[in-house]
C-alpha cells in the first residue's frame, strides 16, 4: 500500500455521567455476547479471504450493535473479536486445533491485517480512502469519519435545516457483497447458524455505511436526516476493480452481459431499493441493478461467483477514491420586474459575438441575487417576454430566479435587501417588486393560466392620412376581435411557420396633441398576440390589422406593456 495515512486517531475524552457509563458498559456486554455466539470457523474463513472486522460483523447480522458504538475504533473492534476467540481457544485447549480456530499467533497476524484494506468493501467500512490528489486517509471510527463530512458541510453552508445522505459505490463492491454471500451459502448452507440467522440478516456495504454515519452526522450537524433539499453525496470510485463481466470474459465467455445477483442452489438474491436481501423462491428471475433488468443464469452462478471473488481478491491492491459533494436543491425567488429602457433585453442577447443592447433584465436581477445567496449559478424564467425596444410598465411581469446550490438560505429581511439593492442601481433600467422566496410551486404559479392571461399595451401609431373621429370610434367599438396571425417575418427564422388565432379583447384610441397622423392606441389582448404585426399587418400575414381596418398604411413607432394580468407575485 502506497501513500501516507494523513489523519491520526485522536478522540476527545469527555467526562461521562455514571448513567452514561453504565449504559455504555451494557452495550459492550451485549456486543461481546453477540460476538461470542459467532461460529469460529466461519469467522476465520472470512478473515482468510481478506474481510475486515466490520464486514465480518455485518455478514453475521450484527449491524445494529455496530451502529450503537460509532466511537469505537477499528482496533477496538478487533480487540473484542480477539478476546472472544482467545477464550474459545482456552476452552478447547485440551483438543487439537481444528481448521478455522484462532491461535494467539493467528490473532497477531489478523490484527496486522487491519493495517491493510479490506478486499470485500475495498476499505470503505474501514474509513480508508484516497482523496482526489491521491493522498491516503484513514479514520478510525464512524464518529471520526462523520466529523470529516460535518466539517465540510459547515465550511461551505451557513445553515441547513435537514439533510439526506446519498452513497454511490463501484459496481464491483456490490458484486463483492453478492459473491461473498454466495460463497458463504455454498460453504455453510447446511450449518444451523446459517439457516437460522444469516439468511435474513445480510446487509450491503452501502446500507451499513449509511447506518454507521447517519447518527453521528445528525449529532454533529444538529439536524435530522430525512428527505431533504440538502444532499450530502459520498462517491467512491475504483480504477482497478473487476466486474463479473471481466471475469466471465476471462473464463472464455464470448458475450459480455450484465449479471446481478446470481442464483445459487435453491434461491437467488434480489436487490430491493438500496438493500441486498436474500430471496428463496425462484431460480429464474430478472434482477434490477439500476440500469434495467439483468439476466440471471443459475447454471453458471456458483462457478462464476467464486471465480469472481477470488479474481477480485488477487487484483485489487488499493482503496477507493472518495469524493464528498454537498448540494442544495434549487431555491426560487419570485417577483415582478419593470423595464424602463428601450435598449435592455430580457435575457442576455449576443449575435455573432456582438452584444445587443446595454444590459439585460436577467443579468441585472440575477447578478444581484447570486452573490448574496452564494450559489453556483442561476437561471432566469419569466411569464412571457417583450422585445428589447419595448418597455415593461404597470404592475410588472412575473419572473422566477432559480439559484442553484445556494450556500445561504433566504430570509425575508435578506430578500427585501436584495429588492432595495436592485431598485437603487444608478442605471435605473430595471426595478423589481414583491420579491419573495417560493418553492418549486412557483412554477405552478407562473404556468397557471399563462396561456389564458391577458396583456395590456400602449402603442404610438403613425397612419398615412389624418385620423378622423369616425376612425377612432370604429376602432374603439371593436370587442373580442378575432385575428389570424401567421408567424411574423421578423421571427420566421426561429419560429415554426404556423397560423395562430388570437383575440383582441378591447381597444381605445387617444389623439396626439399637435398632430393629426399620430395616435395612442390602448389595447388588451390574449397572451401571445404579436402587437407590432397587428398594427402594420406584416404584408398581409395578420388579418385583420389596424391598417386593414382603417384602409391605409400604418406603422408602430413605440410600444409599452402596461399590464400582465396574472395572479402570481402580486402585492400582499
Amino acid at each position: 500500500m502506497t501513500g501516507e495515512i494523513a489523519a491520526a486517531e485522536v478522540n476527545a475524552v469527555k467526562p461521562m455521567s455514571s448513567a452514561a457509563v453504565a449504559d455504555e458498559e451494557e452495550k459492550l456486554r451485549l456486543l461481546r455476547e453477540a460476538v461470542n455466539a459467532l461460529p469460529v470457523n466461519a469467522v476465520k474463513d472470512l478473515w482468510s479471504i481478506g474481510a475486515c472486522v466490520r464486514c465480518i460483523f455485518r455478514l453475521f447480522g450484527l449491524h445494529e450493535l455496530m451502529c450503537a458504538h460509532p466511537s469505537l475504533s477499528i482496533s477496538k473492534w478487533c480487540d473484542i473479536l480477539e478476546d472472544v476467540m482467545r477464550k474459545k481457544d482456552v476452552d478447547t485447549a485440551d483438543h487439537p486445533q481444528k481448521d478455522g480456530e484462532f491461535s494467539n499467533e493467528q490473532s497477531h497476524q489478523e490484527r496486522s491485517r487491519e493495517t491493510k484494506f479490506c478486499k470485500i468493501c475495498f476499505g470503505i467500512l474501514q474509513f480508508l480512502y484516497n482523496d482526489d490528489s491521491g493522498t491516503l486517509f484513514k479514520k478510525y471510527s464512524a464518529d471520526d469519519f462523520a466529523l470529516v463530512i460535518a466539517e465540510l458541510v459547515k465550511q461551505q453552508y451557513q445553515h441547513i435545516d435537514s439533510f439526506s445522505l446519498e452513497v454511490s459505490l463501484p459496481s464491483a463492491v456490490t458484486e463483492n457483497d453478492q459473491a461473498v454471500w454466495l460463497y458463504m451459502k455454498n460453504k455453510y448452507r447446511h450449518e444451523l447458524w446459517f439457516q437460522e440467522k444469516a439468511e435474513c440478516q445480510f446487509i450491503s456495504t452501502k446500507d451499513i455505511l449509511k447506518l454507521l454515519v447517519i447518527n453521528p452526522l445528525q449529532r454533529l450537524l444538529g439536524v435530522k436526516s430525512t428527505q431533504s433539499s440538502f444532499r450530502v453525496r459520498l462517491t467512491y470510485s475504483h480504477s482497478d476493480a473487476l466486474t463479473r463481466d471481466d471475469v466471465q470474459e476471462g473464463n472464455g465467455g464470448n458475450k459480455r452481459r450484465k449479471t446481478g445477483m446470481l442464483s445459487c442452489f435453491t434461491g437467488d438474491l434480489k436487490v430491493t431499493g438500496e438493500s441486498v436481501t436474500p430471496h428463496v423462491e425462484s431460480s429464474d428471475s430478472h434482477i434490477g441493478d439500476g440500469d434495467g433488468p439483468t439476466e440471471v443464469r443459475p447454471k453458471e452462478s456458483q462457478d462464476l461467483s467464486c471465480s469472481y471473488l477470488m479474481a477480485q481478491l488477487d487484483t485489487v491492491s488499493k482503496p477507493c477514491c472518495l469524493s464528498i459533494h454537498c448540494c442544495r436543491s434549487s431555491i426560487y425567488i419570485g417577483g415582478r420586474y419593470l423595464k424602463y429602457s428601450r435598449n435592455v433585453s430580457q435575457t442576455r442577447w449576443v449575435i455573432d459575438d456582438e452584444r445587443m443592447g446595454e444590459a439585460s433584465v436577467e443579468e441585472i436581477v440575477g447578478g444581484a441575487i447570486l452573490p448574496i445567496f452564494q450559489g453556483d449559478n442561476y437561471k432566469f424564467h419569466a411569464a412571457g417576454r417583450e422585445d428589447i425596444d419595448v418597455r415593461m410598465l404597470g404592475t410588472g411581469r412575473p419572473f422566477l430566479v432559480e439559484i442553484q446550490n445556494a450556500r445561504q438560505v433566504p430570509s425575508e429581511a435578506l430578500i427585501k435587501e436584495i429588492e432595495r439593492k436592485i431598485n437603487s442601481l444608478e442605471s435605473q433600467y430595471v426595478r423589481v417588486k414583491n420579491l419573495r422566496a417560493v418553492g418549486s410551486q412557483g412554477w405552478d404559479l407562473m404556468r397557471e393560466g399563462e396561456s389564458e392571461k391577458q396583456k395590456q399595451y400602449a402603442a404610438l401609431v403613425w397612419i398615412s392620412r389624418p385620423v378622423s373621429d369616425e376612425d377612432m370610434q370604429m376602432i374603439s367599438s371593436l370587442k373580442e376581435l378575432k385575428v389570424a396571425q401567421k408567424t411574423p417575418i421578423r421571427v420566421l427564422h426561429r419560429r415554426s411557420p404556423l397560423e395562430r388565432e388570437k383575440i383582441i379583447h378591447w381597444m381605445k384610441v387617444e389623439r396626439i396633441s399637435g398632430s393629426s397622423q399620430y395616435l395612442l392606441l390602448h389595447l388588451c389582448t390574449q397572451a401571445g398576440t404579436y402587437i407590432k404585426e397587428f398594427v402594420h399587418g406584416d404584408f398581409g400575414r395578420t388579418q385583420p390589422s389596424i391598417g386593414s381596418i382603417l384602409g391605409c398604411r400604418t406603422e408602430i413607432l413605440q410600444l409599452d406593456v402596461t399590464d400582465v394580468k396574472m395572479d402570481c407575485f402580486q402585492a400582499d
